[in-house]
């Protein structure tokens, strides 16, 4: 388990920590998009992880597809589309991990890095850190629908149209990430979220992280009353009655996660 060649896999505690490592600048190699799809799956099955933290080895944390390797990938009748699947699928990989992700953005996040990102549920940013859509400048698209759900309207077609990047600082200032770190603080940060999460009773983080993806689509009043009946199932677990009692007696809880 855990065994990869561009991914590097560290378990701190009940977090989870996935670094990209496909060198000079982690393109999403076929080799990268395989491995970080089915190390997201083990963990999603794996009871003793109950966060995970991703980020980027070097100076860059995505720089985008791999376009050196698309000839190598895509020779003939039906390889594109399989090459579109497995994309898609890493993304969704992320968003449906039944743990929450936590990205630190240590670098430039471009293209399918930026999809990476905003597929994540908590963002920190380095002060090294950007995001933007180049493909504008090879005659391609890719990250614009991911992008929707960080960008507003304008800045959006600004980065698609134009390659426009945004820094680590005005993504702060957009409200976009939790905060913009210097570089040494960046894991740190996001460790310490991590952290947090996995300190929760595993079964309600889980469940939260399920109810927060259905309802992200849906009417306030579908939204809500989907959310309500979540709530009633989270309340019945063991878990919810240690958080109660432990708030009763003023302890810490011992969580189970069942």
């Amino acid at each position: 388990m855990f065994d990869f060649a561009q991914l590097k896999v560290a378990i701190d505690g009940h977090v989870a920590i996935l670094t990209l490592n496909s060198p000079p600048v982690n393109a999403l190699t076929r080799v990268l998009n395989d491995e970080l799809t089915m190390a997201l799956d083990q963990i999603s099955e794996t009871d003793e992880i109950r966060a995970v933290v991703l980020t980027g080895e070097g100076k860059v944390f995505c720089a985008g597809a791999d376009l050196k390797g698309r000839s190598e990938t895509i020779k003939g009748p039906g390889d594109l589309m399989a090459h579109s699947r497995r994309t898609r699928e890493c993304f969704h990989a992320i968003r449906e991990c039944a743990k929450p992700v936590v990205v630190a953005i240590n670098g430039a996040a471009l293209g399918s890095g930026l999809a990476m990102v905003a597929s994540s549920d908590i963002i920190v940013a380095s002060e090294k850190a950007s995001l933007g859509l180049p493909e504008v400048d090879v005659g391609l698209l890719g990250g614009c629908r991911h992008a929707m759900r960080l960008f507003s309207h304008s800045r959006l077609r600004r980065m698609a149209l134009t390659g426009y990047r945004v820094s680590g600082e005005e993504m702060y200032r957009l409200g976009i990430v939790e905060s913009c770190t210097p570089a040494e603080s960046l894991m740190p940060t996001a460790l310490e979220i991590a952290q947090a999460i996995a300190s929760k009773s595993p079964v309600s983080t889980r469940m939260g992280k399920h109810t927060l993806n259905v309802i992200e689509d849906m009417s306030l009043r579908d939204g809500y009353r989907y959310e309500q009946d979540m709530t009633a199932a989270i309340g019945k677990t063991e878990d919810a009655k240690e958080a109660q009692l432990a708030f009763k007696e003023k302890r810490q809880p011992v969580f189970k996660g069942c």
